[in-house]
């Protein structure tokens, strides 16, 4: 029976290529049926025609099928990935523009602050709905999400759609031990770690070369003055273990760098940065369009994704250990149990099982549980349609706190209500008052 994987959010064009490329790289994979999903005609025909280009390339045989039906899409799926952005690169210029306006300053803003909340707001009512066409659908299928905030969506869809089978991706963790495996000048192939904690701010617990700790040659290095000016290297000099996301990432879930000027310039924080990506994102995109239009060739590359492992691993039956966020439930124990956690999964024929980690070391702990507290609120905002905890996630917030009282957080949640307007669920577009 051929393996059916339905991409839903297709038309993020340059990710599904690379995804697509990693899965035809496998002979086992070479047939399979991929159904892409997007509710924008224009970049549907482009994901189709390029996923035909990438198979081509590999070698590969697939069926492609393109749907602006979601359900038809869903229809017999055995995996289904998630990669949609509600919004656009519109709302997050919005997520970017209107905080600043009131002093709070952002990097990224797709996984805590006020860009993470309403990204994550936005996202639910679409979530709410994948998860009821799934349900009725295709309910053995297993769901992998890629859409951000990462731990917000896992913990909505986990409790909404009552399922043991949604695991979020990215790619953190692994690009992490790549980087460090480079800065000390080891084979990645010979290098084992272990690591655990929340979705962009995991921790490296263990990292060892032919069974030596590297953590003493990391620690020589971060005195290096360059590194130094690192937020990554900054908490790891301070915290004792290494985190798994980028500085612009770290810099936004702890209060202690973007409420003050001197440590966005000593630790050279490009504020607004996500937007430089979400330009280039949409610059890469048209460059794809244009070289089918024009039948130019295209660039296949892989990208060591999880998602193309996992479904080789489970349709094969191959073990391989990958990083996923699930609800935590104990796998952490010093963890909220109902928070979404980052862990090593294994994954085989059997499906993908989550593995259970020794607690975390206290101060990596105490970090981890304030973002879990507002994740929580913003699910339990949605989940229980009380406003108030969109303000009380806010409140929670460390680098929205550090840089605003309270009554201008309150202010700030209002306006951002009334500019996300009819993308929030109506229960949640009231405005409260400073």
């Amino acid at each position: 029976m051929t393996t059916k994987i339905t991409f839903i959010g297709a038309g993020s064009v340059v990710f599904t290529q690379g995804l697509l490329a990693d899965l035809f790289a496998y002979p086992e994979l070479a047939e399979v049926h991929v159904a892409l999903h997007d509710i924008d005609p224009e970049r549907l025909r482009t994901a189709h025609a390029a996923a035909g280009r990438i198979a081509e390339a590999r070698g590969a045989k697939p069926v492609l099928t393109v749907h602006a039906d979601r359900r038809e899409a869903l229809e017999g799926a055995d995996f289904v990935v998630n990669m949609v952005q509600i919004g656009m690169g519109e709302a997050s210029r919005l997520d970017f523009d209107l905080p600043a306006r009131y002093g709070v300053k952002q990097t990224i803003g797709d996984t805590l602050g006020v860009g993470g909340i309403f990204r994550a707001l936005r996202t639910f009512p679409f979530l709410s709905e994948l998860g009821e066409d799934i349900a009725q659908v295709c309910p053995q299928a297993w769901l992998l999400n890629y859409t951000n905030p990462m731990a917000m969506n896992v913990q909505y869809l986990s409790e909404t759609l009552g399922s043991d089978r949604v695991v979020g991706l990215c790619h953190s963790v692994y690009w992490t031990v790549h980087d460090l495996a480079a800065l000390l000048e080891v084979p990645l192939s010979e290098v084992t770690y272990h690591a655990a904690g929340v979705n962009h701010q995991a921790w490296i617990l263990r990292l060892e070369h032919q069974g030596a700790d590297l953590y003493p040659r990391l620690a020589e290095l971060a005195e290096d003055p360059q590194l130094r000016r690192r937020v990554r290297f900054d908490m790891f000099r301070r915290l004792g273990f290494y985190p798994t996301e980028t500085s612009e990432h770290s810099s936004e879930y702890v209060p202690w760098y973007l409420g003050h000027a001197g440590e966005i310039e000593r630790l050279r924080l490009p504020i607004g940065a996500y937007l430089d990506v979400v330009a280039e994102n949409e610059a890469e995109y048209e460059r794809t369009r244009r070289a089918i239009e024009r039948d130019e060739p295209l660039t296949v590359e892989g990208t060591n994704e999880y998602a193309p492992q996992i479904i080789h691993s489970v349709v094969t039956g191959t073990p391989r250990t990958v990083y996923g966020n699930v609800l935590n439930r104990g796998l952490i124990p010093n963890l909220p149990a109902t928070g979404a956690v980052e862990v090593p999964c294994l994954a085989d024929a059997t499906g993908i099982r989550p593995t259970r980690v020794a607690a975390l070391p206290p101060q990596l702990a105490a970090l981890n549980r304030t973002y879990l507290s507002t994740t929580e609120l913003v699910v339990r905002a949605a989940i229980e349609d009380d406003p108030r905890h969109i303000r009380h996630a806010a409140m929670t917030d460390p680098a929205t706190a550090a840089a605003l009282p309270v009554e201008r957080i309150w202010e700030l949640c209002d306006e951002m209500v009334l500019a996300h307007g009819d993308a929030l669920q109506p229960g949640l577009r009231e405005t409260l008052g400073g």
